[in-house]
């Protein structure tokens, strides 16, 4: 008899049926025949599990779920029916005389490496493949009531982090020190214990504390603050440095539950802030004003960027938003879900109409070199009449 120590609750049938029907559905308009499912935030999106496996999908029949291990675990979590194999070669000659592995097929090839791809070519005597990925992010965009349920929980994560923040922070402690007792705090609170990001070496911790310097220095990562870290190996996180008077500490973490993550900003300091980080301060939180009365369903997410750099050009901070020289980057909002880079993403060339359901981050954030950085980042669920912010938790400059 299966026993879950879980405190999450497990993806419905309905939620798992819902998705492979628009799977299927996105998948005829491109001739797809069939789609193969290997990565492990796909395969939780379509099967409710992540145990070691494969997933294949016809077009125009029910899908079918091969498990090799743990086949306890995805029992217990998966409301597929489940094939079981000892090892992944099998797959070939189970399919082979279904008549399914034929036309074009799909597979992830944003993420999927160039062996296993051959070696899955090989397995199902097959060569015709295209990226069946787009499909499956423009699926993703839109949550379900279930979905921002598990965000709103994820959301709420955060919201302790930053209250409990208040407490801990204080003049000369270490950020790394200030770090560990916030992630302490999520894990006690059950977040999941590590975000996910799509794509090839792309990293990301739970949460970054940072204050001068070194949230001036950029790194690999397409963020505009990653902190320095504590080793060349990461290149980015939290460091030892510690936290002074007057410079705004960065404190940026993101929620994790069942799967999918929050990811919000706030800025504390001891004793007042310099006049450039108040008023970088200040324009980051009137961007994000004005689009809390703005945005909607039906509007373009570049209207949202054209608005936000409207008010930085304005404020003539142009070249200090999202990051300086190298370090700048080109948006100032992504969508959330089970990978934190997920669509809609906020810039100036990214055509997409908002539509009830998305989720996205939005985070102006200003850096000036040799000083240090200050921003906002709040989430928002977009719904017919407005933004509905995904957490609760004050805006305000806190002071410890």
């Amino acid at each position: 008899m299966y026993k879950s120590l879980s405190i999450c609750d497990f993806t419905p049938k309905e939620e798992i049926e819902t998705r492979l029907e628009g799977l299927r559905k996105r998948m005829a308009l491109e001739d797809i025949s069939f789609t193969v499912i290997l990565q492990n935030v796909d395969l939780f999106y379509f099967t409710g599990t992540v145990q070691k496996g494969v997933l294949i999908v016809p077009a125009d029949q029910p899908p079918f779920f091969f498990v090799e291990k743990s086949m306890y675990r995805a029992g217990m979590e998966s409301p597929l029916e489940i094939i079981p194999i000892k090892k992944d070669k099998d797959i070939g000659s189970i399919l082979s005389d279904k008549n399914i592995i034929r036309g074009r097929g799909g597979m992830e090839l944003d993420v999927l490496p160039v062996t296993l791809f051959e070696r899955w070519k090989s397995i199902l005597g097959h060569d015709n493949f295209v990226d069946v990925s787009p499909l499956i992010k423009d699926l993703r965009l839109i949550k379900s009531a279930f979905e921002i349920a598990q965000i709103i929980k994820s959301g709420q994560i955060i919201s302790h982090v930053f209250q409990k923040a208040k407490e801990i922070i204080r003049e000369g402690m270490r950020e790394v020190d200030i770090d560990a007792a916030l992630v302490a705090e999520m894990r006690k609170i059950n977040h999941q214990g590590f975000l996910r990001m799509r794509g090839f070496n792309q990293e990301m911790m739970c949460g970054y504390v940072t204050q001068g310097y070194s949230a001036t220095i950029s790194s690999n990562a397409d963020v505009p603050i990653s902190g320095f870290g504590l080793s060349p190996a990461i290149g980015q996180g939290s460091s030892v440095n510690v936290v002074k008077g007057g410079v705004p500490v960065i404190v940026d973490f993101g929620g994790g539950y069942n799967g999918y993550i929050t990811d919000e900003t706030r800025v504390y300091a001891v004793d007042e802030l310099k006049d450039i980080f108040l008023k970088g301060y200040q324009v980051s939180r009137e961007i994000i004003e004005e689009i809390m009365g703005f945005a909607r369903e039906g509007v373009d997410a570049t209207e949202i960027f054209a608005k936000a750099l409207g008010r930085v050009k304005a404020a003539e901070l142009e070249k200090y938003f999202m990051g300086h020289g190298e370090g700048q980057v080109s948006f100032v909002g992504h969508g959330l879900g089970l990978e934190i880079n997920e669509l809609p993403v906020i810039t100036p060339r990214h055509k997409t109409i908002l539509k009830e359901g998305m989720v996205f981050a939005f985070e102006p954030k200003f850096i000036f070199p040799n000083e240090g950085a200050v921003g906002i980042e709040v989430d928002f669920i977009v719904r017919k009449d407005g933004l509905q912010r995904v957490t609760d938790s004050p805006i305000d400059i806190i002071y410890v």
